[in-house]
């Protein structure tokens, strides 16, 4: 999928596009929930998932989310990033909504995301809070 903003940024899923070095220094320096990531995990993750990058019309990629998912019942949204630079533009949540519809054909029972402070730009793409969180566990650590 490519998808053209009037503003010239352009959204894609094309996984060759995605600047792994650059990816790995936002999340692994940037991303509270991914400080000190390695880069072999970020090539990982990024080989594993749909992924979805924004590109500005002069400037490369300024914005990063993936999704994993079996494409049949279930899908996780992680690694949200926009680059501070053009943050205040809208980027998140067009990606938000791109990430949403992109799904909508395989009509997945669930699409969760964990997020600590964004939950108005979610819900603008039509998540909710979880309905029961008490019956969500984890096994690792903390959520991201």
């Amino acid at each position: 999928m490519i998808t053209l903003r009037e503003d010239g940024y352009e959204l894609s899923t094309d996984p060759a596009r995605i600047d792994v070095d650059l990816l790995h220094h936002w999340l692994s320096t940037g991303a509270f929930w991914a400080l000190g990531r390695s880069r072999e995990v970020v090539e990982r993750s990024v080989r594993g998932s749909l992924v979805f990058g924004v590109y500005a019309p002069d400037a490369g990629q300024v914005a990063f989310a993936r999704v994993v998912t079996d494409y049949a019942t279930f899908g996780w949204l992680c690694d949200v990033y926009v680059d501070e630079a053009h943050r205040g533009r809208g980027l998140g949540g067009w990606l938000a909504e791109a990430v949403v519809e992109e799904l909508r054909p395989y009509a997945l029972k669930r699409l969760l995301l964990s997020t600590v402070d964004a939950h108005g730009l979610y819900a603008k793409a039509g998540f909710v809070p979880f309905p029961d969180p008490q019956k969500l566990m984890i096994l690792g650590g903390e959520a991201g």
